[in-house]
């Protein structure tokens, strides 16, 4: 679409007529950039704010636009006063009083995906859930690829959605979050999925019929919903006037396991062996069989998919195999930033488990974890700041260790494996009181493990 249809489209959907629009962008992150850089294309002005002294993006923004204005350091209300239209980045809560003030006075919230989605011409797929939806996203992009479609893959993962329009795709795979489904109306994907639905963020959201509520979202429009049959929250979204299709591992789906085969299977046809995904867990038999279930949504050809599939070797930190060293077998789970994430990755070994586990819970309750640690778990080394929560649920069920630092967790897990075991970083927590981000922490904890080997 040409940046004069677009202008036409935001002027009337969102009423950002550059003549007279002033929008607020909050937070000078990667989606705050991508956010600057799609409106100083359309000519429309704006400002940029952001609590912290240093944002991440700060100096590429005054790079590539030097006469931005830009308030830093705290929520300025001289910023928020002009606007007649605010942008709120996900990563920032729309709690915060001077976004509350702001929305109260009748300023216009908007959103980049609802930015993105009057952008484009293409068909969009969108999916969402608690885990599995960036080893999703990754999927389906590979299988369109593998089809001879010009795709482009981002949102949450990867790439933000405005910066994809320079790609003028014919297909665009996005991962979104709870945080980018709640401040968003406009999104209509000709096929959606709600993966999953588990305790998380409850930082930000007062529980799951709320954090729920922001996933839904998703479906807003008439495209396919794909479902997980396995998750009764999921499988409660259902509208009955829709097109569906649902996956599961255990309960009747339109695409599941066929245990006697042990195949992905539709219909009582066997799709691809099981054994032929190249991926650690049976979790992410589920995710193959989301995406295909996507896949089949909009007309990609199985050929195409299955071999997808095959090539497949999953995502940096996400159950992903470091080493083995003398037979005990080390992966890196990183991106389990909560307990349901953590949870699958444990059903999904076969092994008995060493546990790398702790950090910020996010004001999650750990105590689902207790049964499946009880199960599969022989011993949990525990290290950040809610690390005594975990130790709560377990600690006369399985011995516990405490580590100060991922090297010395996996010391003293080294310590504890034996042969045929595996130790498993999953730590059903952020990461964000000890490191950076979750691939900090896993990229110490491989170089920690191949320490060892060496």
């Amino acid at each position: 679409m040409d940046n004069a249809s677009v202008c036409k489209k935001l002027a009337t959907t969102f009423g950002l007529a550059p003549e007279s629009a002033k929008v607020l962008i909050v937070g000078i992150g990667q989606t705050g950039l991508s956010v600057a850089r799609f409106l100083t294309q359309m000519g429309i002005k704006f400002a940029m704010v952001d609590s912290r002294d240093n944002p991440p993006m700060n100096r590429e923004l005054l790079i590539e636009m030097p006469d931005t204005a830009v308030f830093t350091g705290g929520f300025d209300d001289a910023a928020f006063a002009i606007a007649t239209h605010i942008l709120v980045s996900p990563g920032v809560s729309l709690q915060e009083p001077a976004i509350q003030k702001t929305i109260g006075k009748g300023v216009h919230l908007i959103s980049d995906i609802d930015l993105f989605a009057c952008s484009v011409t293409a068909p969009i797929v969108a999916i969402t859930g608690s885990n599995g939806k960036s080893t999703v996203t990754t999927m389906l992009g590979k299988m369109a690829e593998a089809d001879g479609k010009k795709v482009a893959v981002g949102g949450n993962l990867g790439t933000p959605a405005l910066d994809l329009l320079a790609q003028e795709a014919e297909l665009y795979v996005l991962e979104l979050s709870s945080f980018q489904l709640e401040r968003m109306e406009n999104l209509e994907a000709v096929a959606a999925t709600v993966l999953n639905v588990t305790e998380d963020h409850f930082d930000r959201y007062s529980g799951v019929k709320e954090y729920a509520e922001a996933k839904q979202k998703i479906f807003n429009g008439r495209g396919v919903m794909v479902l997980n049959a396995d998750d009764p929250i999921v499988i409660g979204m259902i509208e009955s006037d829709r097109e569906i299709l649902t996956f599961g591992l255990k309960n009747s789906a339109d695409f599941y396991l066929n245990i006697e085969q042990d195949c992905l299977a539709e219909d009582g046809r066997c799709l691809m062996p099981a054994k032929g995904l190249p991926l650690f867990g049976t979790h992410n038999i589920a995710n193959a069989l989301a995406a295909w279930a996507l896949g089949r949504a909009i007309g990609l050809k199985d050929t195409a998919m299955q071999m997808a599939l095959k090539s497949f070797q999953g995502l940096e930190h996400r159950m992903q195999s470091v080493a083995e060293i003398n037979g005990v077998t080390w992966v890196n789970d990183s991106k389990a930033t909560n307990v349901g994430a953590c949870v699958a990755a444990l059903k999904g070994v076969d092994q008995k488990v060493v546990l790398i586990a702790g950090g910020d819970a996010k004001g999650a309750d750990m105590r689902d974890l207790a049964p499946i640690i009880k199960a599969k778990v022989k011993a949990v080394v525990l290290m950040g700041k809610d690390a005594k929560l975990i130790r709560q649920i377990v600690d006369k069920t399985v011995p516990v260790k405490s580590a100060a630092t991922i090297q010395e967790a996996v010391e003293i897990a080294s310590g504890l494996a034996r042969t045929s075991d595996c130790v498993l970083l999953s730590p059903a927590c952020a990461s964000l009181d000890q490191f950076e981000n979750y691939q900090e922490r896993g990229r110490l904890f491989t170089e920690a493990v191949k320490g060892l080997a060496a």
